[in-house]
């Protein structure tokens, strides 16, 4: 897949917790957006000691200093998206939606795409029980797309989603409370087809896809939440971003570089290189 060729580069602030093994968070972000296309800027909300096995231990960044992270690149460099991914406690999450809500003040059109990240793959909670409502309550009604995966939509919700009208009953709860439009991710459903429901201003529309028989998939929400925050900020219509950065996300799996004894990692950097496997 060839990046887009863009008149100026898309300005995409991730901020995310750091992945000490390269595969998700704030590194799986750096490489979509760079792969796409965009300039990466990046706010860390939590360092964590993590490999393809799962995540051994987490350090939380003061949310003073996430704040003067977000400050300083936006006042300087500007901003064209912002990508929220794992945000850790009440403290950092109420921090990282007052410094969006501060910049929406003076850039209205700014895209906020958020990926309310919960577990790690390995199933370390990755935010604090306490941190959900404020979630609810301060950051995913400024988001321009919320896309939870079906556990995180199921926590978000409190219904339980089994079958595809489930999924788009719970992302009309989910509009109707934050007027964001929502991208219900199906890869937690049974069978060997996967079904993504979006739900725009549009309305409905389905994405079906043929599942990946693969262990290699660490990343995979960052990866897809910063394609769309990059190719959204890039001037594509919410379906078409969905397109291109599902085929992103696809190809990155098809020639993940197999690395790891665990959930590995993707290949990023395709468009490129050709994965060379160990």
């Amino acid at each position: 897949m060839t990046p887009p060729i863009t008149a100026s580069r898309a300005r995409v602030l991730s901020i995310a917790g750091s992945d000490s093994g390269g595969g998700a968070g704030i590194q799986a972000d750096i490489k979509a957006i760079t792969a796409l296309g965009g300039y990466a800027m990046t706010a860390i909300t939590a360092l964590t000691a993590q490999n393809t096995q799962g995540v051994q231990d987490i350090l939380p960044i003061p949310p003073g200093f996430v704040r003067e992270q977000i400050r300083s690149v936006v006042s300087d460099i500007g901003v064209d998206a912002i990508k929220t991914g794992m945000l850790g406690g009440v403290a950092q999450t109420q921090a990282v939606a007052e410094e969006i809500a501060r910049i929406r003040q003076h850039k209205p059109d700014l895209i906020v795409v958020v990926d309310p990240v919960m577990v790690a793959k390995g199933g370390a909670a990755l935010l604090a029980e306490d941190a959900v409502a404020c979630l609810h309550t301060m950051l995913l009604p400024l988001a321009t797309l919320i896309t939870p995966n079906l556990p995180e939509a199921e926590k978000l919700t409190g219904q339980s989603i089994h079958t595809e009208e489930d999924m788009r009953a719970a992302a009309m709860w989910l509009r109707e409370r934050t007027g964001a439009s929502v991208l219900l991710k199906g890869g937690h459903m049974a069978g060997e087809n996967l079904v993504d429901v979006l739900l725009g201003p549009t309305g409905f529309t389905t994405f079906t896809g043929q599942r990946i028989a693969t262990r290699h998939t660490h990343g995979t929400g960052c990866t897809l939440a910063s394609a769309l925050a990059t190719t959204l900020a890039q001037g594509l219509s919410l379906p078409d971003a969905l397109s291109q950065s599902c085929l992103y996300v696809q190809e990155a799996i098809l020639q993940a570089p197999e690395l790891g004894r665990g959930a590995g990692p993707l290949w990023h950097a395709h468009a490129w290189y050709p994965a060379v496997r160990s």
